[in-house]
């Protein structure tokens, strides 16, 4: 999942949210002086990676682009950013302006407590709006094509994730189908290591 369902998929705690969302740039590891809120919100999205990654229903959605490709994975992450944003009523209480907007609010009161490399991840967050980028197939596309300017020359002579936009767009039916299976099952896997009764934004 992308960043937008790691936020999501957190106990209404900011510290809980700022650990699920920076767990991949800190490669999952807390600095000494983290709240334990912080940490569990980097346990959680281990959590949320370990129950994806093997997941059959996201198996299927990769293999509806194509039969091979190092970036699936990727595409298959921020697609279903876009369907958690046009779905967000399915799953949430909180009007989705709102919810992006009060995270923005308590992050930003807490980039002084964040080491220099997670403060500049937030902050980049907060920023450019990155949670909102997600508002139509156009914007999906936009957010494909960012992505591909991250990748080393390397990677981006082997794969890119804009040449997926294609096979997205075909089956975008379909993973939408997938991708509502899919994230209550997510939900569900959560709520079992997390505090119900901070989960009051989620409407499943």
């Amino acid at each position: 999942m992308n960043w937008l369902a790691h936020v999501f998929l957190s106990e209404q705690n900011i510290d809980f949210q700022i650990g699920n969302y920076l767990a991949d740039s800190l490669k999952g590891r807390a600095w000494k002086e983290a709240s334990v809120h912080l940490k569990n919100g980097l346990e959680t999205h281990k959590n949320i990676d370990s129950f994806t990654d093997s997941h059959p229903i996201i198996l299927k959605s990769k293999a509806r682009l194509r039969e091979k490709g190092l970036l699936k994975s990727i595409v298959i992450d921020i697609t279903y950013d876009y369907f958690l944003t046009k779905n967000w009523d399915t799953f949430c209480l909180i009007p989705f302006e709102e919810f992006t907007q009060d995270f923005y609010n308590q992050a930003n009161k807490r980039l002084d407590f964040l080491p220099e490399n997670a403060k500049e991840s937030v902050n980049r967050l907060i920023k450019y709006n990155i949670l909102n980028k997600y508002q139509s197939v156009e914007h999906l596309k936009k957010a494909f094509e960012k992505f591909d300017k991250r990748l080393s020359d390397k990677l981006a002579s082997r794969d890119t994730v804009s040449s997926y936009v294609q096979a997205v767009e075909k089956n975008i039916e379909k993973l939408e189908k997938d991708f509502m299976i899919f994230f209550p099952e997510l939900c569900e896997f959560i709520k079992e290591s997390t505090d119900n009764k901070k989960l009051k934004h989620w409407r499943i």
